[in-house]
């Protein structure tokens, strides 16, 4: 290749190995929420969901952090959101129906893309709010809850406006208005069933009122462990003893509707691999898709806004909440196989931070001795006499050695990686039929 077709693909590769945020079309939203207030003998129906609606409230250590709404979806399972939980050691809740506060034992499953976390109370026993099956339709009635006022119980009835992806997720857009306060309540239609939990955000400098579908509920509560695990556990950091265990871990196995591909983390990045295992635990990875697919680069996974996107949809800007900061060890390099994590580019991220669920599989192309000098003249990094052998025989990506950070290698299926790396694609790289990750997996 020529000097100006390998600043071509160096420059096609800074377009598409980075999170980027995509336009969203601005919607209007007009306000009808209305509150009724309803005597409790008069709606026994909707009163007794009271005893199954509490505060959640949130600690580090003694500090408390936040306080939402959640509901019982279990006898003794609460759902919430999860990010509610950032942070927190500890938790607790309060029922709608007297002023005790009860702990929380812990989480028994959680949502990281829908935003949702299944909280194990061991100390009562609620009757669990009925939810939905299905998608409610557009103009249905929507209503919440708030404490009772003496004899009254004040419902706020609103209307689903539409339901479609928003940030990346599927989500409803109700014309109700969610306070802080009561962010994660849940949110019913006229047949007294719940369509999910609702809360508030800025999407696209415009305040949306949003319900998280009952459906992804429901899923969380099929996934759900037998024991609670302690909420420490969901903080971005991972504790000695955990960190321990994951260094025994011999490899994971990423299944693609293509084949499945075996890697192995490497202990020189541990925030990597232990970041990694815990999102695999959490089954963030399942029915993601491989969104890019580079010819003579590789392939790439692990955006959270892929798993419900639709044929047109702009995909691969956004991550699980967080980003990782950069650790590039100079003995690996992007030969084949070799698996990194993307980034934005320098320009607004000086300090080269990586995305914190994606990452890229290199199968790369084979390079020459002048491509590899142009290489180190553009970009300043020098290669070692054992690199320069692997790229000019086996190949792999040199341009981007000593920028981003490398976790892990293919052990077996690079071949499957080679497969879909062929696949037709459209202009932004993204296959033009879908292929995604079933699963990945932990090999004891």
């Amino acid at each position: 290749m020529k000097r100006s077709a390998s600043i071509f693909v160096a420059i096609l590769l800074s377009s598409v190995l980075f999170s980027c945020s995509p336009s969203e079309k601005k919607k209007e939203a007009v306000s009808e929420e209305k509150e009724v207030q309803v005597p409790e003998e008069r709606n026994q129906s909707f009163a007794a969901f009271i005893p199954s609606i509490v505060k959640i409230e949130t600690f580090d250590g003694g500090r408390i952090l936040e306080s939402e709404t959640a509901f019982f979806v279990g006898e003794q399972e609460v759902v919430c959101r999860l990010s509610v939980l950032d942070n927190a050691t500890n938790a607790r809740i309060t029922p709608y129906d007297e002023d005790k506060a009860y702990a929380i034992s812990g989480y028994l499953a959680v949502d990281r893309i829908n935003n949702l976390a299944l909280l194990k109370v061991e100390e009562i026993r609620r009757k669990p709010i009925p939810l939905y099956s299905g998608i409610a339709p557009n103009t249905a009635k929507s209503i919440y809850l708030t404490r009772p006022q003496s004899n009254t119980l004040p419902l706020h009835t609103g209307k689903v406006l539409d339901f479609s992806t928003i940030s990346g997720v599927r989500l409803y857009r109700v014309d109700n208005q969610f306070r802080s306060t009561i962010y994660g309540t849940p949110v019913f239609v006229s047949n007294h069933q719940c369509i999910g939990l609702g809360f508030a955000e800025v999407v696209s400098y415009e305040n949306q009122n949003m319900v998280i579908p009952s459906t992804y509920i429901t899923a969380l509560l099929e996934k759900k462990a037998d024991d609670p695990k302690k909420l420490e556990n969901l903080q971005t950091t991972t504790s000695t003893a955990m960190s321990e265990a994951n260094r025994k871990i011999r490899g994971l196995r990423i299944e693609t509707d293509l084949g499945n591909i075996d890697i192995r983390l490497f202990d020189e990045t541990p925030q990597y691999r232990d970041n990694f295992i815990r999102l695999v635990r959490e089954n963030y990875y399942d029915s993601l898709l491989i969104h890019r697919v580079i010819k003579g680069f590789g392939i790439q996974s692990g955006a959270a806004d892929t798993r419900y996107a639709g044929p047109d949809d702009v995909v691969g800007w956004k991550g699980p909440g967080y980003t990782l900061p950069a650790h590039v060890v100079p003995k690996f390099f992007h030969k084949r196989g070799m698996i990194g994590s993307p980034r934005k580019p320098d320009r607004g991220n000086s300090k080269r931070r990586s995305d914190g669920s994606q990452f890229y599989i290199v199968t790369g192309r084979v390079y020459s001795d002048r491509e590899l000098d142009e290489i180190e003249q553009e970009t300043g990094h020098q290669f070692t006499a054992e690199q320069r052998r692997e790229y000019k025989i086996r190949g792999g990506a040199p341009h981007i050695d000593g920028t981003y950070t490398i976790f892990g290698e293919v052990t077996s299926g690079l071949d499957v990686a080679d497969r879909i790396v062929q696949v037709e694609t459209d202009s932004d790289f993204r296959p033009l039929k879908d292929i995604r990750v079933k699963k990945i997996t932990i090999l004891e």
